[in-house]
This record gives C-alpha cells, structure tokens and sequence, in this order.
C-alpha cells in the first residue's frame, strides 16, 4: 500500500508518536546542571536549605522523607531563591509553553514574533481594569508595549497564514487591524504635525482635545467645536449659569484690529453701524467694551450682518482726550489708498494742527466666525469711503489706518454666573509689579462681588496675572460679608467707575502678545518645581524668570434692554445672566482652563450657550436673526436634517403635512409672511404615498386680480429686513404710525450718524411692509411652543369665543351651549392667516412654563394693536401658534381697571405703548389650544 502522504518514511516514527515526543518534551521541566564546585561551597548550600534538599538534581529525582528528622529549623528566603532561580525561571516557562503544540512552521513564526505561549492571548494578560472588548480582534486597543504579541496573534491564528512570507497575502481589514509599519527615524513624524494634518478643512483650539474628551464635537462656521457635554448637563448648566459658574471656550471669534486716526476710526464705525445704540464718545476712553450691530456700509436699516463688540485701547495717563467737534459727514483733508483682501492697510490724510486727529488709536472689533468675511469687507469699504470724501479736500495730508486680522492671536473665555468673580479671584494672582492702586483694590474687593451684574455694563479690567499653574490646585475665594451696622473700611468693587487707567494692559502690544505665544515652564518642569516643596500641595513661589500674563477682563451681561423691560415688570419675570469674558494672549488657554474647572466650574458648550440667550429672553445669533446671510445658511442646514429624518420615520410614526396642508414645514417663509410673495404649493416628499403618482393639471390658474404678475415684479425689488435695536419700542409707540412717519424716523437714525437719506425710489409703503419685529412669548398655563411654530392671527368673532371661554373658565362656569376650550383648540386656522414664525421655543427653566422668541411683521404687530383698540374693556388681540398646524397655542390681551379672576391688571396707561400682555388657557398638543403671553423686544 502506497504511503498517504509525500516524503513518508515507513521506518520512520509515526505523526502520533511524534505528538507524544512533543508533549513530553513540553511537559519536561529542565533543571541546572550540578555544580562541580569544591566541598565548601557545597557544604554552604546544604546548610542554606537543609540537609534533605540542599543540592540540585535531576527532575524525576524523588526524595524521600522517613521522619520529620533532620530539616532545617529556619530557612533563608533569599539564599533558597537564588539558589533555585533556574528552576523557578524554567517552572514558569513550562507553565506558560506547556499548551503550544503546533507544526514546525508555526513554531518557526511564533519563535519570531512571540516569545510566550498560547495560553493567553495578549489582552488576557492585563488586569481586568484595563481590558477592552474590542482588544481581542482591534490591536490598536492593546497597549502599545503588547502590541507586537497580539500582532502576532493575529497572524497566527488567521488561516492564510502559513509562513512569514504568506503574511503579505492577508485579508486587507486584517492588515489594517495590525496597523501601519513603522516608519524610520527619519521618516517619522511628531504628534503636533499629524495633528495638523487633521485640521485642512477646519481649525481646532488650543482646548480641542479636552473638550473632544468630554464633550460632543461638531464643524461648524470653520472649526471643531463641542455642541454639548457627554454627560447629563441641560438643568446642571443652567444652574450653574443662575448659581454658580460655567464657563465657555469663545477663542472662536474673530478679533479684527484697527489702528489709526482717532477720527477717521470714529467715522468709518459711523458709516456701518448701528445708529440706535447710544453714541460712541463714552466708549473712546477704553473703560467700556461697546455692544451693537453692524450693518454693510451705509446701508442701514437693510443688510444687517450681525452683533459685534467694539473696544478701544485705553489712553494713556498723559494723553489729553477730547472729542472733536466737526462734522463726520465732511472729514478735514485725507489721501488715502487701500490694498487688496486679507490683511489690508487704508491710508487717509488729516489735519496736521488738530492734536485730536494726529493721536493714534488701536480698536478691536470682536464678530461671530459667521460673519467675519462681510464685518471685514465693511470696515474696509466704510474706511475707503471716508479716504475718498477726505481725498476731494486736501490731497496732501497723509494717514493710515491698518486693518489686521487677529484671529487665532487673542483667546476668550466667557465666565457666566453670580460666582464667576469668586472662580477668577481664586484661580489666578495678581502679579506684584503693577502699581495702579485702583486696579488692587478692584482685586482685594473682587471676592466680595456676588455678581458682576452690579457693575457699569461694559467696564474693561486690564492687569497683569502669574501663571496660574504656579497655583494649582486653586482655591475658590470666599466672599466676606460685612456687618451693615458699621462703616464698611474697605469699599465694594461696585463703586469701581470705568475709566482708562484701570483698563490699561499689555496685551494690546503686538511684541507681547508674540513673546508669550508659548510658554517658557513646561507642565512637567513646574510639577518638578512642585515635587520640591516640603508641604505637599502648597502653591510654588514665583520666580522673575516665570511668565507674567496680560489679560483683560469685560463684565457680560446677557439681558433684555431696559427699554423692553419697563413694559414687562408685571407679567414677565426675565432675569439676566452676568459674568465676565476673560481675554488673554494665545498660548495660555489649556493653562487657564484646567485652573479654572478645577474649581467646580461647569463647561458649556454651543446647546447651553444658547439657552443662555433664551432664558434670559434675548436673541441668541445666528438663529433669531431672520432675513440675515447667517440666518439662512443655517436655517438650510436644519432644514436638510430634519426634512432627511422625517423622510426616513415610518408614515405611521410622523405627521402627515400634506393632509395638513402645511406649505413649509422645514423652515420660515418670512418671505410669504411679508406678503412680499405668493404662498408656495405644498411641496412634501412622496415617501408617505405608498408609489402614488403625482398629477399636473392640464387648466391654465387665472390669478387672483389682474395685477396679480405686477405685484410680483413690484415685490421683487423690495428687501425685506429687520428692525432691530434698544429704540424700537420708541418707534412703534404710536400705533397709528403711517408709513411717511416711519420713513422719517429712520432717515432720523441715519442722519446721526452722518449718512444720506434713503432713496427716493424706495416707498415709504415697502419699507415698512418689508420689515419684521422681534417678540418673546410665554405660555400662561401649560404648553410650550417649539422652534418653526407658525403665529396665526385671529378675527373678532373667534376672540370674543376665546375670551368667553376665559371668562368662564375663571369664574367655575360652564355651559352646554358655549364651545369648550378642546373644542375651540381643535379649530384649524388657515395658512393665509400666518403672521411670523418662531424662531427658538422650550420649556423656560427660569420661568417653570414655556417661553418662545419669534419675529412677526411689522405691519401685523400695528393691526394687531389697532385690533385690541376697537374694545374698551377686553382688548380682543389672539395668537396661535402651531407647529406646522399640528401644535397650535392662543393667546389674548386684557388691558383694563377692573380686576377679575384669572386676568392680568394693566394700568390704562399701558395703552399707545408697544407693551403687550396676553393671557389665555389650557393647551395640549396636536392641534389644541397653547396659551401664551406676548410682548415687543
């Protein structure tokens, strides 16, 4: 009989006898060899271990004992170890290779790339703390200095492997698990530049990896910023924003420099922004950081781009400020010429013998990474246009002014919270070497601060700090409450007036900046100074070589204008969130954070930055901002999502907009809603059709009057835009305001700040028809309004329904006859009766009921209140809000003398005013009744 298999020696022993020779030999312990030394050596062993066990032998030696006679009475550990050490070493590799039995060639392999058993695979040998379940298939879980052995099991246990140089032909996803070869020394690249390579289509901060940690991360607006902490955090930030502190990373904003003529600044600022906000003489001292709008250049009150924050670097002590008094609109005589995009200079020419005009000024315009592209074109275009009117004057004088870009020179913390002071006053110190005594004792009183709330809006802080990783771990500082029965020796930072001096610091110099750009102390070589100190935990002194770091502090402060609020004391409960932004140089940010946090601070970041804004009833940017650039792109944005998610949930799982007949259900048609447009047909996707075709008519639509195609070509030209500003309540208190009057305040506001009438060729009819208005809106009872809600308006037979149901409903009431609230709730109102969207609307967890901010037109807003002048005792004004007509909430307005149950009693003076108070009643959801309560911003 032929052998079965090739090369088979008939002589020869057999593959099972050569598996017993194997496991023999893989259960053979080998021993050392007997020493040949002399007999004194020999005799110092026995006596080591007894006379029984002294000198090594063979393994299958067996010693027997007759009696317990003759063992020693103590042992040498130690001697006996040394003594037996190769045993022991061979004990435990037997143990460890006593399971690999395998072929000649995998012996080969595993020889190569492991020098341990299969007993245990490479994760199976750390501690349970440490193990990962995605180790046993992913080597890049296995820590790094067990990589090589699970590589190699990987190899050895895959069934295309059968020598080394088969590993090549490995299925790819396996290749990939064992990970990239390892580059040569001079191939090799660092840390920091793989992490650069990460950045092509968008830019981290310095704290990106910490948040990345702890947080979610999303792109937007160019970087990689955390949208929301991992954990639980919705009701603990905003305890934090209206208790304790919280801090958020705004090192993302643009800063913009400008340098140049004190009064050529002032006059390009004039020409794009806002002229509602006070004027700008009482922010050119550098005590305050100045907060307003800006628009394109001379364009107001269309193509408003967004909120920015001016602040001017503060005069020195010998410089003599006084504010010009000429005309901006005609500067004195300038040259100028610009230079392209990106970093640009603008040259102008000025008055020699003016002192005022030759003094040269730094300012630094602070925009959302949204807007920067358009708030740098319009500085540059507005800084041209005053070159250019100053050229015609004078060709011979010279000036400049230098237009920077900043970004990524200056971070930003912004601190919110009544215990912000106490964090800032405990995590840093305030270096020795300035000796301004105002700037000390705003320091020494800082604890004392409950919240920055009781300071000048606006006041700049400028001082000088040690590196606060010589202070860690940071203490929070204690505020000290004073017996009000005695004078008080030392006075409380409220009384701190800003003023130039106390806002000097060094960070506006470009060499500064540049100097502590990285630092000079590694966190090792601090903890190595740290791990010096006799007392554990005690702060380290600082040395002259230590950094000393400029910053400037700007109290924050996110609330309703006053204006808003005198209308709103009685129903509206609005508070504000105070707290400071931290500036300081690049470089430091990781420094300042973990001092920071380690005081209990709370991180924020974009989801709880916005509901900042909400609960304190102010518009958070970009997304209640209509009718902007920014506004629209991320309006896109969501619609895309939700209308993707809504494409993917089941017919049965969400609602049918169509049969509904919702027409945008995605976004706001502010267009529709300003009539500048004709409703669009309704337009839903055709997933919910079941393969259902769609069908065109074949009849020619007549339209609705025959100059229905010479309305569109009219709207077309009109821009819808919106009013916004602290002086709209004064605008629209008179509501019988016609569209000539409401033209003439707005030429007024332009010719403050030295710009020209608007165009004759635009009406005064479209601009106000084109405009839109900002509310905020409360529910009464229950209920909450959500983003995209329609507000519909009502006519008076339905109010007077609503307000009989109100009336009723307060005093216990109830009628067979008379429509309940479910009953009026259900009532569906048209899409032609849509007045505004809103644009953010929740659960006010400051307010424990639901709160909204929309935008209606402002044409609608004076109906509305001409509509509630027609009653003398109940003013019958109603909303509805409705979430694509599913979630629909009403509302209406009592304005009186008398009290009754269950209404709000507003002063008759109240009426003429832009106030508006709105009350209504139980709201459940899908297509019921939400009440709410209403009132201008």
């Amino acid at each position: 009989m032929p052998p079965k298999r090739k090369h088979h020696d008939a002589g020869g022993t057999t593959a099972r006898e050569r598996k017993k020779l194997k496991m023999a030999d893989a259960r053979t312990i080998s021993v050392q060899a007997a020493p040949t030394g002399n007999a004194s050596t020999m005799n110092n062993q026995a006596n080591a271990v007894g006379s029984s066990s002294a000198g090594p032998g063979p393994s299958k030696t067996v010693v027997q004992f007759d009696s317990m006679q003759g063992l020693p009475a103590s042992i040498d550990v130690e001697r006996f170890t040394e003594a037996r050490a190769y045993e022991i070493d061979a004990m435990q590799k037997a143990i460890k290779t006593a399971r690999h039995v395998t072929n000649d060639t995998h012996l080969q392999f595993s020889e190569v790339l492991c020098s341990e058993s299969s007993t245990h695979r490479a994760w199976q040998t750390l501690p349970r703390h440490l193990r990962r379940r995605a180790a046993s298939h992913d080597v890049r879980r296995v820590p790094v200095r067990l990589r090589d052995k699970a590589r190699s099991e990987v190899c050895l246990t895959s069934p295309l492997v059968a020598h080394i140089d088969t590993f090549l032909q490995m299925d790819p996803h396996k290749r990939r698990l064992l990970g990239r070869p390892k580059r040569g020394k001079g191939n090799q690249i660092t840390k920091t530049e793989s992490f650069l390579k990460r950045q092509r289509d968008k830019s981290w901060l310095e704290t990106h990896i910490w948040h990345a940690k702890r947080a979610k991360m999303q792109t937007m607006w160019g970087y990689r910023l955390a949208v929301t902490p991992n954990e639980r955090a919705f009701r603990p930030s905003h305890r934090a924003s209206m208790h304790g502190s919280i801090l958020h990373d705004a090192s993302y904003y643009a800063t913009i420099e400008l340098k140049g003529s004190q009064f050529f600044l002032r006059a390009a600022f004039e020409r794009c922004c806002d002229p509602q906000v006070s004027e700008m003489k009482r922010y050119m001292t550098g005590g305050r950081a100045y907060e307003t709008h800006m628009y394109k250049h001379a364009s107001y009150p269309f193509d408003l781009l967004g909120p920015v924050t001016i602040i001017w670097q503060p005069l020195s002590p010998e410089d003599n400020f006084s504010q010009p008094q000429e005309s901006l609109a005609q500067p004195e005589r300038v040259k100028g010429k610009g230079k392209g995009k990106g970093k640009g200079k603008e040259k102008q020419t000025e008055n020699p013998s003016s002192e005022i005009k030759n003094s040269s000024r730094i300012v630094w315009v602070r925009c959302h990474p949204a807007i920067f592209e358009d708030v740098f074109e319009t500085l540059r275009a507005s800084a041209s246009y005053v070159l250019e009117q100053s050229k015609k004057i004078d060709p011979e004088i010279y000036a400049e002014i230098e237009i920077a870009d900043l970004r990524g020179c200056i971070n930003a913390f912004e601190i919110m919270g009544p215990k912000s002071s106490q964090i800032i006053k405990g995590a840093f110190s305030l270096a020795g070497s300035d000796d301004r005594k105002d700037v000390k004792k705003f320091w020494n009183a800082l604890a004392d601060l409950q919240t920055s709330g009781g300071l000048s809006r606006g006041t700049v802080i400028g001082f000088k700090i040690h590196d606060p990783r010589l202070k860690f771990p940071p203490k929070n500082a204690k505020p000290h409450y004073e017996d009000f029965t005695t004078p008080s020796a030392q006075s409380s930072p409220v009384f701190t007036y800003p003023s130039a001096l106390i806002a000097q610091s060094e960070i506006w110099d470009e060499e500064t900046r540049g100097s502590l750009k990285k630092p000079k102390y590694k966190k090792k070589d601090i903890d190595e100074r740290r791990s010096k100190n006799l007392v554990p935990g005690t702060p380290l002194a600082p040395l002259r070589q230590d950094d000393r770091i400029p910053v400037l502090l700007v109290q924050r402060s996110v609330e309703p204008s006053p204006v808003s609020l005198s209308y709103t004391t009685q129903s509206d409960s609005t508070q504000g969130i105070h707290g400071w932004t931290l500036l300081f140089p690049a470089g430091w940010a990781m420094a300042f954070l973990s001092s920071l946090l380690y005081t209990g601070t709370r991180f924020a970041g974009q989801r709880e930055r916005t509901k900042q804004f909400f609960e304190a009833g102010v518009c958070g940017f970009p997304n209640d901002y209509p009718l902007i650039d920014a506004y629209e792109v991320a309006s896109n944005d969501r619609a895309e999502k939700e209308r993707a998610c809504w494409e993917r949930t089941p017919p049965a799982k969400k609602p049918n907009y169509e049969k509904l007949g919702t027409k945008s259900p995605w976004r706001a048609d502010w267009g529709v809603v300003l009539g500048l447009k004709n409703p669009p047909a309704t337009q839903i996707s055709s997933s919910q059709g079941q393969g259902e075709e769609e069908l065109l008519t074949t009849q020619r639509e007549n339209p609705s009057h025959p100059n229905a195609m010479q309305e569109d070509d009219a709207s077309s030209s009109v821009r819808p835009w919106l009013l916004r500003g602290p002086r709209v309540s004064t605008i629209l208190s008179n509501t019988f305001i016609t569209p000539v009057q409401f033209l003439c305040e707005i030429n007024q506001l332009r010719s403050k700040n030295h710009m020209e009438q608007l165009e004759t060729t635009l009406s005064a009819d479209d601009l106000m028809r084109s405009a839109l208005v900002m509310v905020r809106a409360k529910m009464v009872r229950r209920g909450a309004p959500t983003d995209l809600a329609n507000i519909y308006k009502m006519d008076d037979p339905e109010a007077r329904k609503w307000i009989k149901t109100f009336e009723k409903g307060s005093q216990g009431a109830t009628g067979l006859s008379e429509p309940n609230e479910i009953e009026l709730a259900e009532i569906r109102p048209p899409q032609s009766d849509i007045i505004g969207y809103v644009t953010t609307g929740d659960v006010s967890l400051a307010r424990g009921e639901g709160f909204a901010i929309g935008s209606i037109p402002v044409m609608q807003c004076l109906a509305l209140r001409k509509q509630a002048l027609r009653y003398i005792k109940v003013f019958d004004m109603l909303f509805c809000f409705a979430q694509g007509s599913v979630q629909q909430a009403f509302s209406a307005i009592c304005i009186g003398e008398d009290k009754e149950p269950g209404w709000y009693d507003v002063p008759c003076g109240i009426l003429g005013t832009p106030g508006l108070v709105l009350v209504g009643v139980l709201a459940p959801k899908w297509g019921r009744v939400h009440t709410l309560h209403a009132v201008w911003t």
